[in-house]
């Protein structure tokens, strides 16, 4: 009965637009998406209905149904007699050349061009988002962790000086080592809270040991992201060396083995971990040697673990006996059995540290699709459950693109050898990448401003972190994030584990006990602000904690608004910002439309960019006004005689409150409105010359205002 409702479930989402929440129908799927042979089945279906009905009949063709029918079924005859007529003039075309008779061949060919060219330029291209945008700021789930929904985000510029995938440099080497280690020590320090790395190790051990802190022996896995590499593919050599080709180029990106020896430094010379106790790789990938050298020459003791297992890497191998896991779908059911790698099942802990990139099946590829490499066999491996078909795009490119759905991620998340052992999820987004291969591209969204990313993000919640690495990639690969809902439907049924939209009982053990909430799932309010439910004061949702420096260092907080609030934004964001003692803060303000910034208040004065000096707590107001033109009184959005007349008026004392104050009518600048203003509004208006900015944007702020516009 399952497999009857899912199979019913892929039939209306490969045709039909579902509501994410409600799962009623609410449009078509585009034409782009369906089969070829979709309408031409229609046509032939609506083509045999009406000879069926009609034809015994004529009556009937007025029947509200053959009024649908009649014209798909003359479309398919059309469509068919297209090639037909197509073959017959090709027959002639051949007759004419024959003849000699080369105007008619001209003259068909023309033709033919005409045709060909209406065809490409009416062409429709996919849109970025073909499904209404998920509401803002509507948290679902359980937040996880010791600061429950907290995601922080560490943004240093410093830690990269790379010229590009253009420049002939290798990324790897254009990463600071100095920047990445406090980088590193910064994201943990604000998860944490603590004073210091010690304290922050001890908190979140604590936390996930429900009160016990770590005990020396407890074997740590850390799965690192080498899709790159894969062993597969032949990108790399029998020493290690990588091999560039097809889709993976020398910009290709990885982790970066800064953070790599940045984090193993704090697991054992701050946490106490022995080296021997720490296992690091990808079961599907090759350590390469620009991450195995450096890693290695530090920390010599550590298994570093790959598919290969030669020149000093252990090689991941299944459990024997199999220690089994399941997929939650009878899908799944009469496949090979998936085991548990060995390293897996001795592992106390595993920390997820992924990569920031875009996917060209499955959207993103982050924390959740970093563990298809926890797993020894492919993703597609014959006789095993195909996980690229629940992908929001399988293999044929038009399956699985909606909501509700049974997703293989969410049994990763979730299971008790994978996701239930992970003690933290770290995603790399030094320089992040476009599509499985992992391109770069330098980022045009704030505060990146045409730089690279810069960044790693930190987290307890597997769904939290997921959802903000979804919001920024977004706006960086749209095309690949935007263009299927299902792209996020991962982050739904996780979320909503104990309930999941697609009704399924995720049980990744088999032993009868469907899990429960893995994590909490909003989106920002927008890609300005960035800004959570947690951080707009709620007690639910996510928490993006930005952090630009060491968090336990003295900071003081700047406070950040505008005056009215739709008048625009600032850089930084409006809301409170904590920065280091001494920090030179830049502030700058934007307009909305309708408005222009005026004027600062608070710790800025004056209205040119603002630079606040943090040696307190300081409070800055960017204050904006409406959009006005010089000499403008009565608002129409022109200057002309009738303003004239209003300020002549009023500078004889005859009221007219309705245009007061009436700052705009101070044209020549001398701080008072009068009739001299209105004389050089009637010359302005009569297209005599006058030497005042009449019509530029913007009016004077303190004026002396004509008695009409005084009690």
């Amino acid at each position: 009965m399952n497999g009857l409702r899912s199979k019913m479930k892929t039939l209306k989402t490969k045709f039909f637009k579902t509501c994410p929440k409600t799962g009623k129908i609410v449009g078509l799927q585009p034409i782009e998406s369906q089969s070829p042979w979709l309408f031409p089945l229609i046509g032939l279906a609506a083509l045999i209905w009406v000879m069926v009905r009609v034809v015994p009949k004529p009556s009937r063709a007025r029947y509200p149904c053959q009024q649908i029918a009649i014209p798909l079924a003359a479309s398919f005859v059309l469509w068919l007699i297209g090639p037909i007529a197509t073959a017959l003039t090709f027959r002639k075309l051949h007759q004419w050349l024959k003849q000699k008779r080369f105007l008619k061949v001209l003259f068909t060919f023309a033709i033919f061009a005409l045709l060909l060219g209406g065809t490409f330029g009416s062409g429709v291209s996919v849109p970025q988002a073909s499904y209404p945008p998920h509401p803002a700021n509507d948290p679902i789930g359980t937040a996880q962790g010791l600061a429950p929904g907290r995601v922080v985000w560490v943004h240093n510029p410093d830690v990269t000086d790379w010229a590009g995938p253009n420049s002939g440099e290798l990324w790897y080497e254009h990463v600071d080592q100095a920047a990445a280690t406090n980088m590193m020590d910064w994201a943990l320090k604000g998860y944490s809270e603590a004073a210091n790395l010690a304290d922050a190790w001890d908190a979140v051990f604590r936390h996930y040991n429900g009160g016990t802190p770590y005990q020396p022996g407890e074997k740590i896995l850390i799965k690192i992201n080498l899709t790159t590499v894969n062993s597969g593919g032949g990108f790399a050599d029998a020493s290690y060396n990588p091999v560039f080709k097809g889709e993976v180029t020398r910009g290709s990106t990885a982790n970066a083995p800064q953070l790599l020896l940045a984090l193993l430094d704090q697991l054992i010379n701050t946490a106490g971990v022995a080296q021997s106790d720490i296992t690091i790789g990808d079961s599907t990938g090759l350590f390469v040697n620009y991450l195995y050298d450096p890693l290695h020459a530090e920390f010599p003791d550590v298994h570093y673990e790959d598919n290969r297992g030669t020149l000093g890497r252990s090689q991941a191998t299944y459990t024997s006996p199999c220690v089994p896991y399941y997929w939650s779908t009878e899908d799944a059911d009469g496949k090979t059995q998936d085991c548990v790698i060995q390293s897996y099942d001795e592992a106390d802990y595993l920390i997820n540290f992924a990569v920031l990139k875009s996917h060209e099946r499955a959207g993103m590829t982050v924390a959740a699709k970093n563990h298809y490499g926890s797993m020894l066999r492919t993703p597609i491996a014959a006789g095993y459950y195909d996980l690229h078909n629940r992908l929001p795009l399988d293999d044929t490119g038009t399956l699985y693109q909606g909501m509700g759905f049974y997703r293989p991620l969410v049994d990763l998340m979730g299971n008790a050898h994978i996701g239930g052992k992970t003690l933290l999820y770290i995603v790399d987004g030094i320089y992040g990448g476009d599509g499985w291969a992992s391109n770069p591209s330098t980022w045009s969204m704030s505060p990146f401003n045409g730089d690279w990313p810069s960044s790693i993000f930190l987290s307890m919640d597997p769904v939290a972190i997921d959802s903000v690495a979804f919001d920024f990639l977004s706006q960086q690969w749209p095309d690949d994030v935007l263009k299927y809902e299902g792209v996020q439907d991962f982050l739904h049924e996780a979320a909503l584990a104990d309930n999941p939209p697609s009704g399924t009982c995720y049980d990744p053990e088999h032993d009868g006990t469907c899990m429960t909430s893995l994590g909490v799932h909003e989106h920002w309010n927008n890609a300005t602000d960035k800004q959570y439910s947690r951080n707009l004061g709620t007690d639910d949702g996510i928490e993006l904690l930005y952090v630009t420096a060491d968090p336990t260092a003295l900071n003081y907080d700047l406070t950040i608004s505008v005056s009215p609030p739709e008048g625009g934004s600032t850089v930084p964001a409006v809301g409170t910002h904590a920065y280091e003692a001494g920090t030179v803060v830049e502030v700058t303000a934007s307009s909305n439309p309708g408005f222009v910034f005026d004027h600062w208040e608070g710790g800025c004065t004056g209205s040119d960019t603002c630079f606040v000096t943090m040696d307190a707590a300081k409070t800055v107001t960017a204050i904006f006004v409406e959009e006005e033109f010089l000499g403008d009184v009565d608002g129409d959005g022109s200057a002309n005689s009738t303003d004239a007349l209003i300020v002549l008026s009023a500078d004889v004392g005859i009221p007219v409150g309705s245009y007061c104050p009436m700052n705009c009518g101070d044209v020549d600048g001398n701080g008072v409105v009068n009739s001299t203003d209105a004389l050089i509004l009637l010359s302005f208006d009569a297209g005599l010359g006058v030497s005042f900015g009449i019509g530029e944007q913007g009016c004077p702020q303190t004026i002396t205002q004509p008695p009409g516009c005084t009690p």
